[in-house]
C-alpha cells in the first residue's frame, strides 16, 4: 500500500460537507487564559450543547468550524498573543470519535478519502500552530477524540476519565487520523499493536487513564477534582521548562530496526490464526504500523487515507454498521420493554446461592447498585467463602485503583452471607443461582415466596428450563421473570429477560430498569427453550458434537467453525462455560426439538471428567485428554466430515433455527436475534451478526427459499 503526500490546503471537501445535514455540530469555542507565569494559552472546548449522554462526534460541519478555529489561534500565535494552545471538551466528554452515521452515508471511495483528509487536514494542524499544543483529557477520548491528543504537542488526562482507546478495527475501520502513525513512534510498536488491534478484537476492551498514562499515551494524569486548574498548571510549567517530558516508551533506532519487524511477524501470525485472512481492518491497521517506523508523519496520513478510503466503501464497514446500530440504538431502546415509571424501585437485593456464580452477582449488583446485598445458602461454610470471595474481588479492584478506600469498605458493608432466609423479608428483587433443575428452582421459590413482600420480583437465572414451569407453583407467577445473566457476569453485556404468560409488567418493567443499572442491555424474549443465545449456541455445539461421533478430529471441527468468526471455536466455548452447563442446555434442546438437535450420552460422561480438552498457550483446542480419550473410546465412528460439510451443516441449522424463532415469536424481530448473538455470543461485527452472514452465504436461500434481510446486508463474502 502505497500513497503520494496529499497537500491537503489545496483540496475541495464541499462533497463530504453534504452529508452534514443532520449533523450535531460540536461547535469549538475559545477562551484565554492567563498562566500563573503570565503566558496566555488559548483554550479550545469542543461541545455539541446536548448532555453527556450525547457525546461530542466529529462530523464533516465539525471538523470544518473546528479548522477555522485553529487556522484562527494560529494566526494569533504568530502575532505574538498567544504562547501555547490548549484543546478540552465538555464534561466527562472531550469527543467519541468521528461521526459515524455520516461515515456510513458513503458509498464511493473518493468521498471516504475526503472523511480522511478533511480529519487530516484539521486534526493534523494540532502540531503545527507555532506554539506548542496541549490536548486536556477531561472525559471520553476514542478514536477521533484520541487522536486529537496524539496530533498535540502535549498531553494529560482525568484520572475519572470513563475510557480512552482506537476501537476502530472492531469497527472494521483503521485508526485514520493519524493515530496508525503517531501512536507507535509514540509508545512503542508492542504498545501500539495492544492499543490499536488486539483490544478491539477483545470485544472492544479500552483502556483507563491509568493505563494510558503508564503506556505513555499521556504525558501526566490528575485526580478529577482539580483536572483543568492542574493541567494548565502543568501546561505553564513545561513552557517554563520547568517540567521536561520523559517518553519512556518512545521507539529507539534499535527498536525500529530489531523488535518491530519481529513484533509485526509475531501480531500477523497471531492474527491469521484467531481470525483467519478475511476480516480487512487488522490486516491494513498492521500494514500500516509496520510502515510506520520509518518515513515521514506526511507519509502516514497518506497511508491512512488511502486505507480509509478503501474500509469505508467496503462491505465489511457496511456489515459493522448495521451491527453498531442495533448496539448503539437497539439495545438502548429495548424492543418491548415497558414504560420505566412501572419498575418497582430496589432498595436491597437478594442472592440465593453461594457459589461461584451467585457471588458474582453478588459483586455486580453492590458494586452498581451500591445496595444491600444477602446471599445464602445450605450452610455458613459456602455463605462464608461467598463473602470471602465478594471480599477479596472488590479487594483486588482497589489495588488496581478502580475503587477508593471509602468506597471499598462501603460496598463490603453491604454485603450480608447467612443461612437465615428470613431476612429477605424487605428484599425487593431476589434472584436465585442453584442447581440447574425445575424441582430445585421451585422449591427454593415457593420457600422464599412466603417470606418476602408481596410485590418483591422474583427473577430465575436459569440458561434454558422454561420460566414458566419454574413458576408454577408460585402464588404469584406473575411476578417472576427469567433474568439470564452470560458469563463471565461481570464482562458479557448481554441480560436476556424472559416473559412468561403469567409476567406482569411492573415485573418486566423492574427487569429492565435493574439490567439498565447493572450496566447491561437487555433483550426481551418470550418464554421459549434455550431462549435466544443458547438455543442457537446448542445447534452450534450439537454440530460440533456431532462432527466429532462421526470420526473427525476435534482439532479439525474447530477449524471448521472459523469461517463464523466466533471468538472461540465450540470445544474451546464448551470448556469455558463448563461441560456439565453444556450437556444440560443439549438435553434440554434434544427433548423439546429431539429432530433438530444432536446430543450424545458421552457428553454426560465427558462431563464428569476434571479435564477434558487440551489447549494451547492461547486458549485453543489442540485435542482431548487421555481421560476423554478413554472415555470416547469405542464411540467414535469413522467417517470423519469435511469442513465443508460441517460449515454447512451448521449454518443451515442456524438459518432453519432463527426462521423458525421468528415464526414463534421468540423475539419480535430478527434484528433482536443478531443483537443477543453480538451481545452474548461475540459474533464479528464485521459479519453484520448472524442473519446479514447466512443471507450471504446462502444458507437463508437453501433453507427456506429466501433471506432475512432485503435487500442483502452487504458484509464478509464466502470465505
Amino acid at each position: 500500500m502505497s500513497a503520494a503526500v496529499t497537500d491537503y490546503e489545496k483540496i475541495d471537501f464541499s462533497p463530504i460537507l453534504a452529508l452534514a445535514d443532520d449533523e450535531v455540530v460540536t461547535r469549538s469555542t475559545v477562551r484565554d487564559v492567563r498562566l500563573p507565569s503570565g503566558k496566555v494559552l488559548a483554550l479550545i472546548t469542543l461541545d455539541n450543547g446536548r448532555d453527556h449522554t450525547r457525546p461530542n462526534t466529529l462530523g464533516p460541519a465539525t471538523l470544518v468550524e473546528l479548522g477555522k478555529t485553529l487556522d484562527s489561534v494560529k494566526a494569533r500565535a504568530a502575532a505574538g498573543e498567544i504562547q501555547a494552545v490548549g484543546i478540552t471538551g465538555k464534561q466527562y466528554i472531550l469527543a467519541a470519535g468521528a461521526d459515524l452515521s455520516d461515515i456510513s452515508k458513503v458509498t464511493s471511495q473518493d468521498h471516504a478519502r475526503l472523511i480522511a483528509q478533511l480529519g487530516h487536514k484539521v486534526i493534523g494542524s494540532l502540531s503545527d500552530l507555532g506554539v506548542p499544543s496541549f490536548a486536556f483529557v477531561n472525559g471520553l477520548a476514542l478514536g477521533g477524540g484520541l487522536e486529537i491528543a496524539l496530533n498535540s504537542t502535549y498531553r494529560t488526562v482525568d484520572a475519572s476519565a470513563a475510557a480512552v482507546a482506537l476501537p476502530e478495527v472492531f469497527l472494521g475501520l483503521i485508526p485514520g487520523w493519524g493515530g496508525a502513525y503517531l501512536l507507535p513512534n509514540l509508545i512503542g510498536i508492542e504498545n501500539a499493536l495492544e492499543v490499536v488491534i488486539s483490544n478491539p478484537l477483545k470485544q472492544n476492551r479500552m483502556l483507563k487513564p491509568k493505563q494510558a498514562f503508564e503506556l505513555g499515551i499521556m504525558d501526566a494524569i490528575f485526580p478529577a477534582a482539580n483536572y483543568l486548574e492542574d493541567s494548565l498548571a502543568w501546561a505553564d510549567r513545561v513552557l517554563s521548562g520547568a517540567v521536561k517530558v520523559d517518553r519512556k516508551n518512545e521507539p529507539g533506532k534499535i527498536e525500529r530496526l530489531t523488535k518491530w519487524p519481529i513484533a509485526i511477524k509475531m501480531a500477523r501470525g497471531m492474527l491469521e490464526s484467531k481470525i483467519g485472512t478475511v476480516p480487512r481492518s487488522p490486516y491494513l491497521a498492521l500494514d500500516l504500523l509496520d510502515k510506520a517506523r520509518s518515513g515521514t508523519k506526511a507519509d502516514g496520513f497518506a497511508r491512512e487515507d488511502e486505507a480509509l478510503a478503501e474500509l469505508v466503501a467496503g462491505d465489511q464497514f457496511a456489515a459493522s454498521m448495521y451491527a453498531f446500530d442495533l448496539v448503539q440504538k437497539r439495545a438502548k431502546r429495548p424492543v418491548g420493554a415497558p414504560d420505566k415509571a412501572l419498575a418497582k424501585k430496589v432498595t436491597k437485593v437478594g442472592i440465593i446461592g453461594a457459589g461461584l456464580m451467585a457471588s458474582q452477582f453478588a459483586l455486580l449488583f453492590v458494586r452498581k447498585l451500591q445496595v444491600p446485598v444477602l446471599i445464602t445458602d445450605l450452610d455458613q461454610a459456602r455463605v462464608d467463602k461467598g463473602v470471602a470471595y465478594i471480599h477479596e474481588e472488590i479487594g483486588k479492584l482497589e489495588q488496581k485503583g478502580r475503587l477508593d478506600a471509602d468506597t471499598a469498605n462501603k460496598l463490603r458493608g453491604l454485603v450480608t452471607g447467612t443461612t437465615d432466609k428470613s431476612l429477605y423479608a424487605d428484599c425487593d428483587f431476589v434472584i436465585e443461582a442453584v442447581f440447574e433443575e425445575v424441582g430445585v428452582k421451585q422449591s427454593v421459590f415457593g420457600e422464599i415466596e412466603q417470606i418476602v413482600a408481596p410485590d418483591a420480583i422474583l427473577a430465575t437465572n436459569t440458561s434454558s428450563l422454561s420460566v414458566e414451569e419454574i413458576g408454577a407453583k408460585l402464588s404469584n407467577p406473575e411476578r417472576l421473570v427469567g433474568f439470564h445473566f452470560f458469563n463471565p457476569v461481570a464482562v458479557m453485556p448481554l441480560i436476556e429477560v424472559v416473559k412468561t404468560p403469567s409476567t406482569d409488567e411492573q415485573t418486566l418493567s423492574t427487569a429492565f430498569v435493574v439490567a439498565k443499572g447493572l450496566g447491561k442491555n437487555a433483550v426481551l424474549t418470550a418464554d421459549a427453550p434455550g431462549f435466544v443465545v443458547n438455543r442457537l449456541l446448542a445447534k452450534v455445539m450439537g454440530e460440533a458434537a456431532r462432527a466429532v461421533y462421526e470420526g473427525t478430529p476435534i482439532a479439525e471441527v474447530e477449524k471448521a467453525f472459523a469461517p463464523l468468526g466466533l471468538p472461540m471455536g465450540p470445544f474451546q466455548l464448551i470448556d469455558l462455560v463448563g461441560w456439565k452447563v453444556a450437556a444440560h442446555v443439549q438435553d434440554t434442546m434434544v427433548r423439546h426439538f429431539p429432530d433438530r438437535f444432536y446430543a450424545n450420552e458421552n457428553f454426560h460422561a465427558l462431563a464428569e471428567l476434571d479435564q477434558v480438552v487440551e489447549k494451547d498457550k492461547g486458549g485453543r483446542v489442540t485435542g482431548w485428554t487421555k481421560a476423554a480419550e478413554k472415555t470416547l473410546k469405542g464411540a467414535v465412528g469413522s467417517s470423519p466430515s469435511s469442513a465443508a460439510t460441517i460449515l454447512t451443516r451448521v449454518q443451515d441449522g442456524l438459518a432453519q433455527e432463527i426462521r423458525l424463532m421468528l415464526d414463534e415469536g421468540v423475539v419480535p424481530e430478527v434484528e433482536d436475534i443478531d443483537l443477543c448473538l453480538i451481545l452474548g455470543a461475540g459474533w464479528p461485527f464485521i459479519d453484520g451478526g448472524a442473519s446479514p452472514y447466512l443471507d450471504r452465504e446462502g444458507a437463508s436461500e437453501r433453507v427456506f427459499g429466501g433471506t432475512f434481510h432485503t435487500p442483502p446486508i452487504r458484509g464478509i463474502a464466502a470465505r
